[in-house]
């Protein structure tokens, strides 16, 4: 289990001398592709999650493509949190029989480490292996849900909303309540641009969040338009946040 691996790390992380970012020690971090593809990178290919540098990261999902080539073996890894994630893993002769299994439709697990080439994130993997008892993936959403509760002092669900009340018993001042994951990042790409009077385009969102589907990022503000997180300014294709300014 992570807790095992290197929850003792986190009260005694060090901070970097140059900045915010705290200094990874965590052997491994469950993550979903969702927050690998939307992690900051603080400098070239080092990213960050919950304001921790990224070692080496797991994720679970399903392969939806490979791609063999000489060297390596490139697959397309979904676990339905986000567009497929791109995993890289080198080969030699040895692991050519333990790569036959790895197949389009196999539930498999990746660790490895976080890398971006020419724009585009990948994972370099360290070891993939097939997943056989489904309970795997259940056990991996909780670790993932551990971890970043241990790491944010957020209580989160298995979908990683924050619907429920933070460790501290309230909330963080200018952020409303219940979205998920998806969600929470459109509103907060909103509200960032908020301090304009005309708020944020919808081309300037779909930008900015290049690594969601445009069908994800129309729900997230239909959602947010009916709660009244946002609103509609000089069109329908511009918004801004109301009230977390």
């Amino acid at each position: 289990m992570w807790n095992q691996v290197g929850s003792q790390s986190i009260s005694g992380t060090p901070r970097r001398s140059a900045g915010k970012w705290k200094k990874a020690t965590l052997q491994i971090l469950p993550c979903t592709v969702s927050q690998l593809l939307s992690a900051p990178e603080i400098s070239n290919d080092t990213f960050a999650v919950c304001d921790r540098e990224l070692n080496q990261v797991s994720v679970v999902g399903v392969i939806r493509g490979l791609s063999p080539f000489k060297t390596n073996v490139q697959y397309s890894v979904d676990d339905m949190t986000g567009p497929p994630l791109n995993v890289k893993q080198w080969v030699n002769k040895e692991d050519c029989a333990a790569m036959a299994d790895a197949s389009p439709g196999t539930y498999v697990k990746v660790t490895g480490s976080l890398r971006n080439f020419k724009g585009q994130r990948y994972l370099m993997a360290m070891n993939i292996h097939c997943i056989e008892d489904m309970n795997e993936i259940t056990s991996h959403m909780l670790e993932v849900v551990q971890a970043h509760m241990q790491l944010t002092g957020k209580v989160y669900d298995v979908n990683m909303n924050t619907s429920l009340p933070s460790l501290s018993g309230s909330y963080s001042s200018g952020h409303p309540k219940g979205l998920s994951t998806i969600q929470d990042q459109v509103f907060n790409a909103i509200r960032k641009s908020s301090d304009h009077d005309e708020g944020i385009s919808l081309n300037d969102l779909k930008t900015q969040l290049h690594f969601l589907r445009m069908t994800d990022i129309r729900s997230s503000l239909t959602f947010l338009l009916n709660e009244g997180e946002v609103f509609c300014t000089i069109d329908e294709h511009h918004f801004k946040t109301t009230g977390y300014n």
